[in-house]
């Protein structure tokens, strides 16, 4: 169903850049990408240079040796995305309760015929679990365990890894009352640069961190006035977190003074547009956290003969992009070939993902 209005997308697209020792990496990368006809493009050296800058010509590209343009990516905004797929489904006649919190399931070898409320019970035929950040909260409750082993196309296996594992996301935002603008005026593409080797340095000559990781895009609906969201690794928790509250109202998941200075910091050696704006940083709370999988990678796949389940590798939202794959499969064909690589028996059947070079588990 497209309505890009509705569902607040900005296509804009997503580039991301790296070093020369993530050349091979980002081959890979858009060789994947171009074959499932998903179009992106990967530029080296100066040609990677000459395009970073042909849309952002303030760009600091001294040790960038790569970039990755998706050109069919970009951005929305979360608020408009919930209530646009809400009112889809509601003139499809389906029903939407919101308010009411799952306590539990009742089910027979796996198959669950009643899905317990706060409200009172509910007979089911089948389930779809798409929770994000509660998805561990649900597969417990359903008697899943807890951890795993997992078998990689080499042969090898790490056993006993924990089926989930919580990191704590640090975002937030900056004012910056110029327009953010490329080169021809346009929105410009979210931005993801990982330099491994580069350290962050700030304005008064203070090193940060030993290497860059920083992303970025317009604020859109997150900010009061005009700005940039953007974020940087997020910090592992482990296997067991408090959820409730989420986000900017857990007192526990809260970005600590020092990011702000990195985030800052990051952009400005990054781009001219960017320096001296540390005092535009906007001081409020900027929490949450993600659930992640034992590779770092979603899975789509039936859990339980009548429990379908997405679980993204972080928060979920982005999760949505896979509903009309995944309603396919529920409305009765045997497979989509799209989905098939991150079922959840890919653990034990040699299909895990491996590591990535990447300092940050969701890359």
């Amino acid at each position: 169903m497209h309505d890009p209005v509705n569902f607040g997308f900005q296509q804009v697209g997503y580039i991301s850049c790296g070093e020369t020792n993530q050349i091979d990496d980002y081959a890979k990368i858009g060789e994947s990408q171009n074959a499932v006809d998903y179009p992106s493009d990967v530029y080296v050296g100066k040609d990677a240079k000459n395009f970073l800058k042909g849309i952002w010509p303030d760009f600091k590209t001294d040790n960038i040796e790569v970039a990755i343009h998706e050109r069919l990516s970009g951005y929305a905004g979360t608020m408009q995305v919930c209530n646009g797929m809400a009112e889809k489904c509601r003139q499809q006649g389906v029903q939407v309760i919101t308010g009411v919190e799952v306590t539990g399931y009742d089910s027979h070898a796996g198959v669950v015929s009643t899905v317990h409320t706060d409200a009172g019970d509910i007979a089911c035929d089948s389930v779809v679990l798409a929770l994000g950040a509660w998805t561990p909260k649900h597969w417990e409750m359903l008697g899943k365990p807890n951890h795993l082993d997992m078998d990689y196309a080499d042969g090898g296996v790490t056993e006993g890894q924990d089926m989930w594992t919580y990191w704590r996301l640090l975002e937030g935002e900056l004012y910056h009352d110029q327009p953010y603008r490329s080169s021809e005026g346009k929105d410009p593409p979210v931005l993801h640069v990982e330099l491994m080797t580069t350290p962050v340095v700030d304005e008064n000559g203070k090193e940060l961190a030993d290497h860059t990781y920083i992303y970025w895009k317009n604020g859109t609906e997150r900010m009061d006035r005009p700005g940039l969201q953007g974020g940087t690794i997020p910090i592992k928790i482990g296997p067991e977190a408090t959820v409730d509250s989420y986000g900017h109202a857990n007192d526990e998941y809260q970005a600590e003074p020092w990011f702000a200075d990195y985030m800052c910091a990051s952009m400005a050696q990054l781009m001219g547009r960017f320096e001296g704006q540390r005092s535009q940083f906007r001081e409020r709370r900027n929490g949450g956290i993600g659930a992640f999988t034992p590779d770092n990678v979603p899975v789509f796949d039936w859990i339980t003969p009548n429990v379908y389940m997405i679980a993204d590798s972080n928060h979920g939202f982005k999760m949505s992009g896979v509903g009309k794959m995944v309603s396919h499969l529920l409305a009765g064909d045997d497979k989509v070939a799209e989905l098939e690589p991150f079922a959840f028996s890919r653990f034990a059947e040699g299909r895990t993902f491996g590591a990535s070079n990447s300092n940050c588990p969701w890359v």
